[in-house]
């Protein structure tokens, strides 16, 4: 009788860290179900392919209710060797003047949608004493987000969830592990209409390295993993930094018009 191969679902694997967390997947060997908002699902699960192994892709709104319910009964009751909870939003501008649906969007993909999904397929895991979850994070978490308020605050929240999670979940074979990544060349920063900031315009950090980084991290069962000498810099700094410093510094970063400054 031939082994099942190990089995992974990962969110918002269309493009960027999802995808490349995705790739990581199936060079380990991994069938996969992978899930974005967006048809590009589809040609991301042809590529992915090519290594051999299942892909099955999903094009769901895992800000939904209805979105995680039908990524999770796509799982046609295969158990999940790993979760990887990737799926995320951003949104630039001053929280006033964001449109409110579009802030509330990254309110329930982020936060909600992943607290959904963690909660439903984590609770197979426990009851198998078997997986991995991997949450991805993001060192803009320990910093008040000026003109990305909304977001910065969601990923404090995935941090705070993720590391609470693990210590829950300590006497089990359940490992939770939180990728915290800085400014990374994704499709990110033109779909937070981002492409104006300094940030925006910055150079950023290989989504291909990143994901590399929180698989391996994922692997061994390591707690948190934050990629890059400099974020994990920047990392170390807020937690020492007071709050008004951060938020004003965030500003110079993220404020509409900072590119040309």
């Amino acid at each position: 009788m031939t082994e099942q191969r190990p089995f992974a679902v990962v969110t918002g694997a269309s493009t960027g860290i999802g995808f490349e967390l995705a790739k990581c997947c199936t060079q380990a060997g991994f069938d996969l179900l992978i899930a974005a908002d967006e048809p590009e699902i589809e040609k991301a699960a042809a590529e992915l392919r090519a290594a051999g192994v299942s892909v099955e892709p999903v094009q769901a709104d895992l800000s939904t209710q209805q979105g995680v319910d039908r990524l999770a009964e796509a799982t046609n009751g295969r158990p999940v060797d790993a979760l990887i909870a990737n799926a995320g939003r951003g949104l630039g501008h001053a929280f006033l003047d964001q449109d409110i649906e579009q802030a509330r969007k990254v309110i329930d993909t982020n936060v909600t949608g992943t607290m959904l999904l963690v909660h439903r397929i984590g609770n197979e895991m426990r009851r198998r004493n078997a997986g991995r979850i991997l949450i991805t994070g993001s060192i803009a978490g320990f910093t008040p987000g000026s003109f990305q308020a909304i977001y910065n605050a969601t990923k404090s929240f995935l941090n705070s969830f993720s590391f609470a999670l693990r210590d829950e979940l300590k006497d089990t074979e359940v490992t939770v592990t939180c990728l915290m990544p800085g400014a990374t060349d994704t499709e990110f920063f033109r779909r937070a209409d981002m492409l104006d900031t300094a940030v925006g315009t910055a150079e950023k950090d290989d989504a291909r390295e990143v994901a590399r980084i929180g698989f391996d991290a994922m692997m061994s069962g390591e707690g948190d993993v934050v990629s890059g000498w400099k974020n994990k810099l920047q990392t170390a700094a807020a937690n020492v930094i007071p709050s008004g410093v951060l938020a004003s510094q965030h500003r110079k970063m993220a404020e509409p018009g900072s590119a040309k400054r």
